[in-house]
């Protein structure tokens, strides 16, 4: 007996290690998501740029990001953590550096979409270890609580980072994460048992399961629509937005965006347990959504004191967690053995999102007069609170569909049977 419970204690702590260890690596990469934001001028005098090119390099980390998905879903369930998630911490290293040893702007765009095909094992081995090690019904709250790890990697991708710049040099703090990164992959590879499954589902089937579920596809591009906010604004554009706008200084106008990444902290476990208290996940996520249109609207239309921004943008950052609920919905649509695809679908569908953000905010602030007027910082970012609105629009009609289609159950499961409908 005393045996028994010995072993069953050490599975426990090896799952927590395990949680803990995939947690920090979805936190390294989110620094490395928002450095884009605090190295900007360095970047564009490096590798001679425009802002338009420089939306695209740092958009360029969600085509990776997005692409890798599907490859690393399978690859993860046929050949398990311990080995692939190393490898893709390595990718992450290789990707930062042409920032350290070249001024080839190919390069640096290659460079780019390796941080992000390697980041994109660190949310989907989160998926993998959370559902092979907790129990289901847990899911949504260890993932939470692992994005709220994750997050902290954001928070000090901001202010302490650009501190760390203006101290050390941009390419300093590029080589130190470099160097973490390695040092993670060791211990990953050297902490991680060998977890993988043998789905019975054939691959094909698997896929066709998730791609031809409308349900699915359309919860996930109307989820992605309200991305915006952290991918777009939280991620790159916040920084420079506040410096020109409000006439913020280098260090507050990198920090206050980070006021994001600390509300979703809290959202993350907070807009979980809404969902599960009020079993009504599709109300949750559109509150979400209206809630962060109508900060951005405010934003746009008014100067706020900054006393008030921080506060603001923590609201933000808390409905930003929506992402959890939305994921974890749209598993719920498919049959057990697609679960695992689905997830990994539906984050790399809404993820891809940031590369269109990035990208389309880059060009109009180009087009509108360059990364010197703050006019031009105004129309692109009020790209964030239009895509919201569509975003939000598409959830409540699939919403008000499912509720229609649960009522119609409801009414023929109660007529009894000979009773014409």
């Amino acid at each position: 007996m005393y045996s028994h419970e010995n072993n069953l204690s050490m599975r426990k702590t090896i799952g927590w290690m395990v949680w803990i260890t995939a947690s920090i690596f979805y936190s390294y990469q989110y620094i490395l998501r928002v450095m884009p934001s605090i190295m900007m001028n360095d970047i564009l005098q490096q590798f001679n740029i425009d802002t338009t090119t420089f939306g695209q390099f740092s958009g360029i980390y969600y085509i990776g990001y997005a692409l890798m998905h599907l490859p690393l879903g399978i690859l993860l369930d046929r050949f398990g953590v311990k080995k692939i998630m190393p490898m893709c911490i390595l990718l992450t290293v290789l990707g930062l550096l042409p920032i350290l040893f070249s001024e080839n702007w190919f390069y640096s765009i290659v460079g780019r979409a390796l941080i992000g095909m390697g980041s994109s094992a660190a949310i989907l081995g989160i998926f993998k270890i959370i559902r092979l090690i907790f129990n289901e019904k847990r899911f949504t709250r260890m993932l939470s609580f692992s994005v709220t790890i994750g997050l902290m990697g954001a928070i000090y991708g901001g202010g302490p980072v650009n501190y760390m710049c203006i101290v050390l040099g941009y390419k300093m703090v590029t080589a130190i994460f470099a160097s973490i990164g390695v040092g993670l992959c060791m211990v990953m590879y050297c902490i991680v048992p060998d977890l993988k499954t043998q789905p019975t589902a054939t691959v094909i089937s698997q896929i066709k399961t998730v791609f031809c579920s409308a349900k699915v596809i359309w919860l996930c591009f109307f989820a992605g629509l309200m991305v915006g906010p952290l991918e777009g604004f939280a991620d790159v554009w916040g920084n420079e937005f506040l410096k020109q706008v409000y006439g913020l200084e280098g260090i507050i106008a990198a920090s206050l965006p980070s006021a994001i990444f600390v509300g979703m902290c809290f959202g993350a476990p907070v807009l979980s347990f809404i969902a599960e208290k009020t079993k009504n996940d599709f109300a949750t996520i559109i509150g979400a959504g209206i809630a962060m249109t109508a900060c951005f609207f405010v934003l746009l239309s008014t100067k706020i004191p900054i006393m008030y921004l921080s506060g603001m943008f923590i609201i933000v950052g808390i409905c930003c967690a929506y992402q959890i609920i939305a994921i974890y919905k749209a598993s719920t649509y498919v049959n057990e053995e697609a679960v695992g695809l689905t997830t990994a679908t539906a984050n790399m569908i809404i993820m891809i999102f940031g590369y269109a953000f990035h990208s389309v905010i880059g060009w109009i602030i180009n087009y509108m007069g360059g990364p010197e007027n703050a006019k031009a910082f105004v129309y692109g970012i009020a790209v964030i609170p239009i895509a919201l609105s569509i975003g939000v629009m598409g959830l409540i009609i699939i919403a008000l569909q499912e509720r229609n289609a649960r009522n119609k159950t409801t009414v023929f499961s109660l007529k009894p049977k000979g009773t014409n409908p």
